[in-house]
């Protein structure tokens, strides 16, 4: 059996990115936390840790911090369920880790996800990557789920289909007049020469939707990078290009704001996403998963119904 306190000190490592800092989290020595740490290797008989300027977990480190992770929800869950269990004051929340794209956080996922939070008295620590490298967070033993694109189960996972979510290509009128020809065409090369606004360097539906609609497979053209959602919307009114939206933040913008129109109307891109996480959860875990799957079903479109335009 493993010892629980040299799991501990493995997570707390892990978690603060050093043992100066794990030792500061569990009261104790550098040393102490280190001799842990290595007790553990000894016991399992290979490395868990790769040491240098950023620690980081092996493959056999992030198996282990997954289960360590399983073992502090579950016992969480034990102690709630208690008959007279009187929890300290402060320590009576339980905390979730989770990855989750930026355009599914605000739109859908903290909505539907925040009546469970507040009466489970449940704490949300969220990681906010692209729909397409989430699931880093979950094989490295980061999070418990995340919202993903994709559909093959990770090692010791579920994969559960969400729904869909459109996306548009919108700029400014005037912008989306710069790139019309005789007829009312557009031109790609024309649409080429404006900048395109991006979230950051992991986004590629601007790639997807100019392959998809206009056949350009890796095209140049200038690019802001823009990692924020408010800031990404205000950079797409004041003018700064075009760039890709999700068709429900366009449905609910405020009245009032500067008109955003489809650069080619009816093109979409559809993103299908997915629900990975734990093949094992605690009852906790296992009640968000059924919150979430609850929200995308009544914000995302289905994944049945959806055809590529």
């Amino acid at each position: 059996m493993l010892d629980v306190r040299q799991l501990e000190a493995l997570v707390a490592v892990l978690e603060h990115g050093s043992f100066g800092a794990a030792a500061g989290q569990l009261h104790l020595t550098l040393a102490a936390v280190s001799l842990r740490v290595k007790a553990l290797e000894e016991t399992l008989g290979q490395r868990l840790l790769v040491r240098g300027k950023r620690l980081r977990a092996t493959v056999a480190g992030q198996a282990l911090l997954a289960h360590a992770r399983q073992l502090q929800l579950m016992e969480a869950d034990l102690l709630a369920s208690l008959p007279g269990h009187l929890p300290v004051a402060g320590q009576d929340w339980q905390r979730l880790s989770v990855a989750v794209n930026a355009d599914s956080v605000a739109a859908w996922f903290l909505p539907g996800v925040a009546p469970l939070l507040r009466r489970q008295r449940l704490l949300l620590d969220i990681v906010v990557d692209d729909q397409d490298h989430t699931h880093d967070a979950l094989r490295s033993g980061a999070v418990s789920g995340c919202v993903t694109t994709l559909a093959r189960p990770l090692h010791g996972c579920v994969a559960e289909p969400l729904g869909v979510m459109r996306y548009r290509c919108v700029a400014l009128p005037e912008l989306v007049q710069q790139c019309l020809i005789a007829g009312a065409a557009v031109s790609p090369h024309r649409l080429l020469a404006l900048p395109a606004v991006i979230f950051n360097r992991k986004d590629g539906l601007q790639d997807i939707f100019l392959e998809r609609h206009f056949g350009l497979r890796q095209a140049a053209y200038p690019r802001h990078f823009v990692p924020a959602t408010d800031a990404f919307m205000a950079a797409l009114e004041l003018g700064l290009g075009w760039g890709m939206v999700p068709e429900h933040e366009l449905a609910r913008r405020p009245v009032g704001r500067p008109p955003l129109v489809d650069v080619l109307p009816e093109a979409t891109v559809d993103v299908v996403l997915y629900w990975q996480h734990w093949l094992r959860e605690a009852p906790s875990a296992q009640a968000l998963t059924l919150a979430v799957k609850q929200a995308a079903s009544e914000q995302l479109e289905p994944i049945e119904t959806s055809v590529p335009a």
